[in-house]
């Protein structure tokens, strides 16, 4: 550039040409472009460029690129591909460099141009998004939910171990709470919990449990084109963002609740940035999109997915592939089925007869030891071997009740420790635990003591136990030995 304007200088002074070409040692058509240009113009091409060798190809690299386009992305046609079938099917004679250079132009010609949007207010987008994640000190994948108000950017992110419809309703209801409104309208994909069918008029017949979310919250759907995520461009970018700077390093909490505590706290700390382009924080922003959105319905949603079931003779319901136990009471009845995100509700009729832990398995079963004591205490020698029993973990003391109790009364005593077992169903853990160490420490073995030393605990009262009744065990007296006894055994030979 300073030669440039040394040029330009000594020709507006007088200097002619061809004397500053022969003094600043360069051409003359080079001193002759510095003065048609106040700047360097750069290289210009004036024509296109000529590939004679690749003239008759084009329209069959042009008909071999726009089949790739219903193809999977992976199994399209490279540079490579192309010159290799061209060579080996039509003949071709010319370089890889000319293919590649098409190519690289075909695909800059065809690649899709973006219409710049604006957001009014009071409008969504939502999305899943997936992340590692330790919870419990087990690593695993965790899907997380994304609600994400476009005119403010303001988020809101809860993360659960599937991505299912439950989750989806859960997540709505959780974010619109978050928010204190409803907006008017959430953009989706076409995520199959949502839409179960795109009728051939491109309208969405949406499932069962999404359409009950709408009615309750009464805003209005909308959807992208399918395989677009740039139509809902927004939440694509958040659930990124989210991904990078909440789960980075990876998250270790102890349960999902403690996380999604956290996620909530970061979307909080998120509404106090200035983001580029802008004057305002998201939270300034956030005011106006609260102002245009909807009050929340007096009360939540209940996302929960509906199904009926029959007990099994094991008293087992199968839900979602999984196997979830009910009192043995109900075997082979009627029953109906609540899953929600985090446990399966079971009832019969009007009652609730069973509650669990929801199982993202497949093929598992879940038992609650309590649903099968009263069938185990009828068979009681299926006690050492019963499914629901094995890996329950109990207090040392109740292991050393049966123990006696069997050395007491064999078959009658395991019966008697079914019994004993059974109290779980009134009595707390806790609190059975201390009267079966008080029943040890008294040496009163037996089912009707615990049941009142509990009963006792519970109502804050004295025990009142007979203990000349108590223990059952009988105890050995050992005497020392008299020389008085050996005498009476002779007497006893003279005798005879």
């Amino acid at each position: 550039m300073d030669l440039y304007r040394k040029v330009r200088l000594a020709c507006a002074e007088g200097m002619s040409q061809r004397e500053a070409a022969r003094r600043f040692g360069i051409s003359r058509d080079s001193v002759k472009k510095m003065m048609s240009y106040s700047e360097p113009p750069g290289y210009r091409r004036k024509a296109p460029i000529k590939r004679p060798k690749l003239d008759g190809f084009t329209a069959i690299i042009d008909a071999w690129l726009a089949a790739d386009r219903s193809v999977p992305r992976k199994q399209r046609h490279t540079a490579k591909r192309v010159f290799d079938r061209l060579r080996e099917e039509h003949g071709f004679t010319g370089g890889y460099t000319i293919i590649k250079d098409y190519m690289r132009e075909h695909e800059r010609r065809t690649r899709e141009m973006f219409v710049p949007l604006a957001h009014p207010a009071g409008h969504a987008q939502a999305d899943f998004g997936e992340a590692l994640a330790v919870i419990g000190g087990v690593e695993q994948k965790a899907r997380f939910f994304v609600l994400d108000l476009p005119h403010s950017d303001a988020c809101y992110v809860r993360a659960y171990p599937a991505a299912t419809a439950e989750a989806w309703m859960d997540g709505h209801v959780h974010a619109f709470a978050f928010f204190g409104g409803v907006p008017q309208s959430v953009l989706y994909d076409n995520d199959r919990c949502l839409v179960s069918k795109i009728l051939p008029d491109g309208t969405r017949k949406r499932a069962t449990l999404f359409s009950g979310l709408l009615s309750h919250y009464l805003y209005r759907d909308r959807y992208g084109r399918p395989g677009k995520g740039n139509d809902k461009g927004a939440v694509e970018g958040l659930v990124g963002y989210s991904r990078r700077n909440f789960m980075v390093p990876i998250p270790h909490f102890a349960a999902w609740d403690e996380f999604n505590a956290y996620l909530e706290a970061c979307c909080r700390k998120r509404q106090a940035d200035i983001l580029r382009g802008h004057r305002e924080t998201i939270g300034e922003r956030l005011a106006r999109d609260l102002a245009a959105m909807r009050p929340l319905p007096s009360a939540p949603f209940q996302a929960c997915h509906q199904a009926d079931g029959q007990v099994s003779s094991q008293s087992l319901v199968r839900y979602d592939s999984n196997d979830y136990s009910v009192p043995v009471a109900y075997g082979h009845q009627e029953v109906w089925v609540r899953g929600y995100v985090w446990e399966v509700v079971i009832g019969c009729r009007g009652e609730v007869i069973a509650r669990h832990p929801r199982c993202y398995g497949r093929e598992d079963i879940v038992f609650d030891p309590l649903h099968y004591l009263p069938l185990i205490e009828q068979k009681i020698n299926a006690l050492d071997q019963a499914a629901p029993l094995q890996g329950w973990e109990l207090p040392d003391a109740f292991a050393t009740l049966r123990r006696l109790m069997e050395a007491r009364m064999n078959k009658q005593g395991r019966r008697e420790y079914v019994q004993v077992l059974r109290l779980l169903e009134v009595f707390e853990l806790a609190d059975l635990h201390a009267a079966v160490k008080q029943a040890l420490q008294l040496g009163a073995i037996g089912f009707d003591a615990v049941k009142h030393l509990a009963l006792c605990r519970v109502e804050r009262r004295p025990p009142r136990l007979d203990l000349d009744v108590y223990p059952y065990l009988p105890k050995a007296k050992v005497e020392t030995t008299s020389p008085k006894a050996y005498m009476r055994l002779l007497s006893q030979e003279d005798a005879a």
